[in-house]
């Protein structure tokens, strides 16, 4: 079982996700650069965090041209699991693996902290680990984190049990307090706070393990 993260020039969580992943829960784990194109023997991919080519157009709009997520819709498509956090979030919106898009936090300042969750649903094995309104605290850090969509994105989301997390205290202004979703196949992901980096005892909080733990169930 191998488990891939994909690094783009401004990535900044690639080695978090594989302290969190092969540190902490000893799977195999690999980088792949934005430009390779075989995603061949990999089991999850996971697109971390960061500032993808420096987000200078608007965040993942040209990480999105890049030649792995090419594949990376094939893998997808063939029902590969994919994880994306934070900035992998947002390009997957723009690829348009996910629906809706995220924008500048609500007060316009980056903000730094740790969140307050609810799991909201199970259907997908992401969140098998844990219960239905489920509490759980993980950091958040990004400035462009407030989910938005359409009144009728948002009904579809809800009627296909896509919202997996809220935040408790919406710290973003995101539509419906939502923090993460999966596609209506359940096999991606997307999600603003940082599961990897609640992983390790180490950093008093591990409630982002069972997060990381399904990559390959």
């Amino acid at each position: 079982m191998k488990i891939g993260i994909i690094v783009f020039p401004g990535s900044n969580c690639d080695r978090d996700v594989r302290w969190a992943t092969e540190g902490c829960l000893g799977v195999t784990t690999s980088f792949l650069w934005h430009e390779a194109t075989d995603l061949n023997g990999y089991d999850a991919i996971v697109i971390p965090g960061g500032f993808s080519y420096g987000d200078y157009l608007r965040c993942g709009a040209i990480a999105r041209f890049a030649p792995v997520l090419n594949s990376l819709i094939s893998f997808v498509n063939k029902g590969g699991k994919v994880l994306g956090i934070c900035n992998g979030f947002q390009i997957l919106t723009e690829l348009g693996l996910l629906q809706g898009a995220l924008t500048r936090n609500k007060n316009l300042h980056f903000i730094c902290d740790k969140a307050n969750l609810s799991i909201e649903s199970t259907k997908s094995s992401w969140m098998k680990n844990y219960k239905k309104y489920d509490a759980i605290s993980l950091p958040i850090a990004h400035g462009e984190g407030r989910f938005q969509c359409s009144s009728d994105v948002l009904k579809k989301l809800q009627d296909e049990d896509s919202v997996a997390l809220r935040y408790k205290d919406n710290p973003n202004g995101s539509i419906n307090d939502i923090a993460g979703i999966t596609n209506k196949n359940g096999n991606v992901l997307g999600m603003m706070p940082h599961p990897e980096r609640a992983c390790d005892d180490a950093l008093g909080n591990i409630d982002g393990k069972s997060i990381l733990s399904t990559l390959l169930s």
